[in-house]
């Protein structure tokens, strides 16, 4: 008789196959990150093609970024249920579709439609918060900085296909440009979720501290929670959410078309984006390990202290050399606050919600930054310059602060009362 064949035993976190996934995901969402930065790179192309003012052309970006928003909660769920490869295989397909469909479009409206149904929601929407997602299941002592890694994949997206798909919408027009990005999702992104078939053992004892240099990394977060009903927490974290992004949305969607405007060319500004993200890139990393020390809650308020500061130096200097100075100032003081808002939902709420709850967050952000991209442009069209939107980018930030600091006020506050008991 033979031996009965035994069920694999799970796999442990912080083990060997969870690097291989994070590293799978990295490279995911770097390829699919190309949804979010498409509509920003093509935007001065657009704006002349279809004949539309600066606030008419930032439409796609917003319209991509809500359905981006939208998308990855719906992808969210989807993934608590069934994995994280489903949505995955899902959003390849549909990524490649909707860049076919944006070439193709014959109006302004089908343009618009393609970038916030097919790249936003059902594609690009997947890459982002769901696979963070997912990743942060797989990892206890170094979640942190494996979130950071993962959330990374957004900035070197917008580092790499500004580089690639600048020349190619000069050199062969913007629908062949676009044509060619949705067939290279496909046979890029495919191979790679197909292969993210296991799904990690939730265990909701993960939910525990991430600031293990303050404290034991099992000591449950709840004593240290704010006075607040869980909706009430998801609600006030939305809302710092929204509003760091605003503020991030404005160098972000719009320097490229600053830089026309200033006289120095869209090719500079797509440098400028390609800096600044690429040094967000580096911050978002080393914020990671920053995270893995202080948590969540700390490196939130650090990163967006920051970018305040940054977003002030935008408003007195606007030479070329100094630009790309500030761009890549502003890209080291913002990288890690989105990942941030990962970890703290992480560290208040159950694993078993993190799909959905990360992503309702992570929404919020994304919805920030389309409203922020279209506020931008709409006060340009109303001033005739960005000064005014820089300003609007530094009151939102302010908001984002207040928050943070009164998340890290009351944490602090909780610890020495349990300190001193």
């Amino acid at each position: 008789m033979s031996a009965p064949i035994l069920p694999r035993p799970p796999l442990a976190p912080d083990g060997s196959h969870a690097w291989w996934r994070l590293a799978a995901s990295l490279v995911l969402s770097t390829i699919g990150g190309v949804g979010l930065w498409s509509a920003v790179i093509v935007l001065p192309t657009i704006e002349a093609e279809f004949g539309v003012g600066r606030g008419g052309a930032s439409l796609p970006y917003t319209a991509t970024m809500v359905g981006f928003a939208v998308g990855g909660v719906l992808m969210g769920r989807v993934a608590d249920r069934f994995g994280i490869r489903l949505p995955l295989i899902l959003g390849t397909i549909m990524l490649a579709v909707g860049f076919l469909a944006a070439a193709l479009a014959g109006a302004y409206w089908q343009f618009v439609l393609a970038q916030a149904l097919l790249i936003g929601m059902l594609g690009s929407s997947v890459t982002f918060g769901p696979l963070v997602a997912d990743v942060s299941l797989w990892f206890r002592r170094k979640r942190g900085i494996a979130v950071a890694i993962v959330a990374s994949g957004n900035y070197v997206a917008g580092a790499v296909w500004p580089q690639v798909l600048q020349p190619a919408i000069d050199n062969f027009g913007w629908r062949h440009a676009y044509m060619g990005v949705g067939a290279f999702c496909l046979v890029t992104m495919l191979p790679l979720a197909l292969l993210l078939r296991s799904r990690a053992v939730i265990d909701d004892s993960l939910g525990v501290r991430a600031d293990g240099a303050h404290g034991s990394a099992d000591t449950p977060l709840a004593s240290l929670r704010p006075p607040l009903s869980p909706g009430q927490l998801q609600a006030l974290l939305m809302i710092a959410g929204l509003a760091c992004c605003i503020a991030m949305s404005m160098p972000q969607v719009h320097i490229i078309a600053y830089c026309g405007d200033l006289g120095y060319g869209p090719a500079r500004g797509a440098e400028m984006l390609a800096l600044m993200l690429s040094f967000g890139a580096v911050s978002r990393l080393g914020s990671g390990l920053i995270a893995d020390h202080i948590g969540g809650v700390g490196t939130l308020m650090l990163g967006s202290a920051l970018q305040g500061l940054a977003l002030l130096f935008y408003l007195p200097f606007n030479g070329l050399t100094s630009l790309y100075i500030v761009s890549a100032l502003f890209g080291l003081s913002q990288g890690g606050i989105v990942p941030s808002y990962a970890l703290i939902v992480r560290e208040y709420f159950p694993a078993r919600e993190a799909g959905a709850r990360v992503s309702l967050v992570l929404m919020a952000t994304v919805i920030g930054m389309a409203v922020g991209g279209w506020m931008s442009g709409a006060i340009f069209d109303l001033t005739g310059s960005y000064r005014a939107a820089f300003l609007n980018g530094i009151g939102f930030n302010l908001l984002n602060v207040a928050i943070a600091f009164w998340l890290l006020s009351g944490r602090l506050r909780a610890r020495r009362a349990s300190f001193a008991r």
